[in-house]
């Protein structure tokens, strides 16, 4: 696919998309949807050869995402908003999920409606402390969307997350940080060098083990303590018999940093 509304390319051991709407806010059109999508898709398919042991998406401009374009006057109240959901929020909220490498969300400015789900639906969420989080839906008459009202209460707890959605608030990164929403809020001046370093030391790690634990962590929801734990010696038993474990405890009782091949 020939990209027009975001970039995309791979630096440092990581792949790095941008959302690159800036005169839009980077809100979500189906176009972007569908870039987004494919380009998930593609670094999850081919990550060893593209050389991407992370994904990391931010935005351009001022703000990373102000959610779904709404199209001008009258365009959204005409919107078939169960077929977008349906049909282009899923697969690419889907392909993040299932992503084989993990994911950070990069947030400058504005993450706002759907774009604040797009954040937060990924593994890791760094923040500028000028950025803020807004479920801006009930402003207009709808509830969250795009896996807002799935990883909101699970992040933040239900009284949290009720309360952002019914009163549209801005929630401020270090907000969030409390909150246990995001993982961390950055000075705005050491952001991008920050993100950027957390994404290149990704990018040097374990992928088998960062795969392994996104399987185990996704799976703890709907598991028995019998089944996770079932689960974990699984997934050890395979991280185990890994060569990055061997290197890593190799460089364990070498008292140096270990060298992952990321297999």
């Amino acid at each position: 696919m020939e990209y027009q509304e975001i970039e995309f390319s791979v630096q440092d051991g990581y792949a790095l998309i941008t959302l690159n709407r800036p005169d839009k806010m980077n809100a979500l059109n189906g176009q972007m949807r569908a870039e987004i999508t494919h380009a998930v898709r593609d670094v999850s398919q081919n990550h060893e050869s593209l050389g991407a042991r992370a994904l990391v998406i931010t935005g351009a401009g001022k703000g990373f995402c102000a959610g779904q374009d709404l199209g001008g006057q009258g365009s959204i109240a005409t919107m078939d908003l169960e077929r977008v959901l349906r049909d282009e929020y899923t697969p690419m909220l889907r392909a993040i999920v299932d992503c084989e490498v993990p994911t950070i969300a990069a947030v400058h400015g504005a993450a706002a409606g759907a774009g604040a789900n797009l954040a937060l639906i990924c593994d890791v969420v760094i923040a500028a402390d000028s950025a803020y989080f807004l479920q801006a839906f009930s402003r207009i008459g709808l509830i969250p969307d795009a896996g807002g009202t799935y990883m909101m209460p699970r992040l933040a707890g239900t009284a949290k997350a009720m309360g952002a959605a019914l009163f549209a608030d801005k929630i401020s990164a270090k907000q969030a940080d409390d909150w246990g929403l995001i993982w961390e809020a950055v000075a705005d001046d050491a952001f991008e060098a920050h993100w950027k370093a957390r994404a290149a030391h990704l990018g040097a790690g374990p992928s088998g083990a960062y795969r392994a634990l996104k399987q185990a962590f996704r799976a703890t929801w709907g598991n028995t303590l019998e089944e996770q734990l079932a689960l974990e010696a699984k997934l050890q038993g395979k991280c185990g018999k890994s060569r990055d474990f061997q290197e890593g405890s190799v460089a364990f009782f070498e008292k140096r940093p270990a060298v992952f091949e990321g297999r």
